[in-house]
């Protein structure tokens, strides 16, 4: 399973989101810090669902790191949030 499929499969489970996008944008960071061969190092993720609703930005960040767990985010260098209620 890719890193990106691993962050696809827990946001899922865990927000069941109406939109969920997840795009590895490592090549475009081919010679910059973290940047591994193969990618699978930076990331943007474009996610809305009902559960963001009412939270402050900083709340549903915290979320979505917590759903996809320390072992996963250590192994992202990069990981850009856009997230909506």
């Amino acid at each position: 399973m890719t890193v990106a499929d691993e962050i696809r499969s827990r946001l899922e489970a865990a927000f069941q989101p109406a939109l969920l996008e997840v795009r590895d944008d490592s090549e475009q960071h081919r010679g910059h810090a973290g940047y591994r061969e193969g990618g699978e190092s930076h990331f943007t993720v474009t996610l809305r669902a009902e559960a963001f609703s009412g939270m402050s930005r900083l709340a549903r960040h915290r979320a979505v790191h917590a759903a996809l767990g320390p072992e996963l985010v250590g192994r992202i260098h990069a990981l850009a949030l856009k997230i909506e209620g």
